[in-house]
């Protein structure tokens, strides 16, 4: 296995383009040091950090309208968080359902250890109860949060993901741009060590979640 080096922003930069809504984009300033491995010529779907995101210290509303502290709920847990939207027409419907695809491949307890987070990018429309009827369709064990949107917007700046504000398109129709990564944190230290593009499949949160439940690297 052969593994080369990058610096985590310029290697988003490069792979991803202009924001649009519900495509990739990242516009972090996090200077970490990501190591890709590859074997047989092929990148793994998984940027692993060299220096790890801290968990945000983000405190929203929960698709049950109670409160729900980000760091004290996912303490010590394998933990995937992705921003998005449920109005979202491609990318974030197929982010989740990829995940939540995968998440049932494991075992019981390993399901009950992992944490999956959507926070909405567009909490005008998105309330509690919009993203728990949305989230009831794809897994019921995700934690779908919502709150004011400075707050998400700041949270998720923190992880070298975009979001703006939602707004109109030509065509008057309501979209929320924002990046498209999902980050996963390690049981072990909290830190945000992994991090995946749109791109992900299925089969690679399949091989990859056994060992994000460990806190080990794909």
């Amino acid at each position: 296995m052969r593994k080369k080096t990058y610096a985590a922003a310029a290697l988003l930069a490069a792979a991803t383009l202009t924001l649009t809504a519900c495509s990739s984009g990242d516009g972090g300033t996090d200077n970490s040091v990501a190591a890709v491995a590859e074997e047989g010529g092929k990148q793994q779907a998984a940027t692993v950090l060299d220096q790890p995101f801290t968990k945000p210290d983000l405190v929203l509303t929960d698709t049950q309208g109670k409160s729900y502290d980000l760091r004290k709920e996912t303490a010590g847990h394998p933990t995937l968080i992705y921003f998005g939207y449920t109005n979202c027409p491609d990318v974030c419907p197929l982010t989740m359902n990829n995940i939540a695809v995968a998440k049932k491949q494991l075992s019981k307890a390993d399901q009950d250890k992992l944490r999956v987070v959507f926070v909405t990018t567009d909490p005008d429309r998105d309330t509690p109860a919009a993203l728990g009827k949305w989230l009831k369709g794809i897994d019921p064990q995700v934690v779908g949060l919502s709150g004011k949107f400075a707050t998400i917007q700041a949270a998720a700046r923190s992880l070298g993901i975009s979001v703006e504000a939602p707004h109109k398109d030509k065509n008057g129709k309501i979209v929320s741009t924002h990046g498209t990564q999902v980050i996963a944190f390690s049981p072990k230290t909290d830190g945000g060590y992994l991090l995946y593009g749109e791109d992900a499949t299925v089969d690679d949160y399949i091989k990859d979640l056994p060992k994000i439940v460990k806190g080990q690297n794909p």
